[in-house]
């Protein structure tokens, strides 16, 4: 009895079949190399502009360094967790991480419930001119700050200003609003908020526009008020991008620099300097492990306070 013969697979295969194992190797290894070839160029660039200037920094931190060390950047002395020490116990950092804080605390929820109530007139109210006032909307985003400095500058000067000036129409007296420390702070909140909530109306436009009709008819139906449908129907079906707009802008935010940098100087008496602001300040003065660990630090809350919010924000 003997055995039949093998036939020739490759020969056997009809017209469109896949391809051999040893062929298909071949093709996902030139285009892995492709891939890398392709890839390489941004590799290099994030590995030369990016990692190795965070890696560099990180390294300052445990580092006394300073401007003169800038030539022997691996001879100095490794000084552990002292410069950290250095920044907590520095009261003026401290004022800058409050005043920090109190500007994300304030001008947070401002810009995200500007951004959602504009979003929220494109979407229902307004059809025709939709178009014109996003644009409108959007267009401080996109504006030199400096040219929104001067701007915003005239508008609180405190003689002439015209944001006194309508406030006399009243018989009132506007403050100093940019020289007092009472105001400073909240007008760059203001500043801020009216700047930036475009970006955030924007962003719920397109998450309003996504929300399925019906379910707002269905609830209409049922006798449910508009309040209740924004409530109940609106608000979870955007809670994805809530969730990305109140993460970008808390880290935008905390990382705020150039509204008191352009307007104040961090001034009048330190209280409008953030926490950004004072590290630009060390960086400039030679400080170099100071500034590192500053640095690091805002990084550690901006981490933090991401993760409370996907924690708090996540589908339940």
């Amino acid at each position: 009895m003997t055995a039949a013969p093998l036939r020739d697979t490759a020969a056997s295969q009809p017209d469109g079949a896949i391809s051999p194992p040893r062929r298909r190797g071949r093709r996902g290894a030139g285009e892995a190399r492709a891939g890398i070839l392709l890839s390489l160029p941004f590799v290099l660039l994030f590995a030369v502009f990016i990692a190795w200037p965070v890696l560099q920094s990180m390294f300052m931190s445990f580092t006394d360094m300073r401007i003169s060390d800038i030539r022997s950047p691996f001879a100095v002395n490794f000084v552990g967790l002292d410069n950290y020490l250095t920044a907590f116990e520095d009261p003026v950092f401290r004022r800058a991480a409050a005043n920090t804080g109190m500007f994300v605390l304030v001008g947070v929820p401002l810009t995200i419930t500007a951004g959602l109530a504009a979003a929220l007139a494109l979407d229902r109210g307004v059809t025709r001119l939709r178009g014109v006032f996003r644009m409108g909307f959007y267009t401080p985003v996109i504006t030199s700050i400096v040219a929104v400095a001067v701007v915003w500058r005239f508008l609180l000067q405190p003689g002439t200003g015209l944001v006194n000036t309508v406030i006399g129409w009243f018989g009132l007296e506007g403050p100093n609003w940019l020289g007092d420390q009472r105001t400073a702070l909240l007008s760059l909140v203001v500043m801020a908020v009216w700047r930036n909530f475009g970006t955030s109306m924007v962003i719920f436009l397109a998450g309003l526009q996504a929300v399925d009709r019906g379910l707002h008819e269905a609830a209409a139906l049922d006798g449910a008020s508009r309040w209740q449908r924004f409530v109940n129907v609106t608000l979870p079906a955007i809670r994805p991008t809530m969730l990305f707009v109140l993460v970008t802008t808390s880290i935008g935010y905390l990382q705020f620099f150039e509204e008191p940098f352009v307007m104040t100087s961090g001034g009048p008496l330190n209280a409008t300097i953030s926490a950004s602001m004072y590290t630009y300040n060390q960086f400039g003065f030679g400080n170099y492990g100071v500034a590192g660990a500053m640095a690091y630090l805002t990084f550690l809350v901006i981490g933090v306070v991401t993760l409370v919010q996907f924690r708090l924000m996540r589908e339940k």
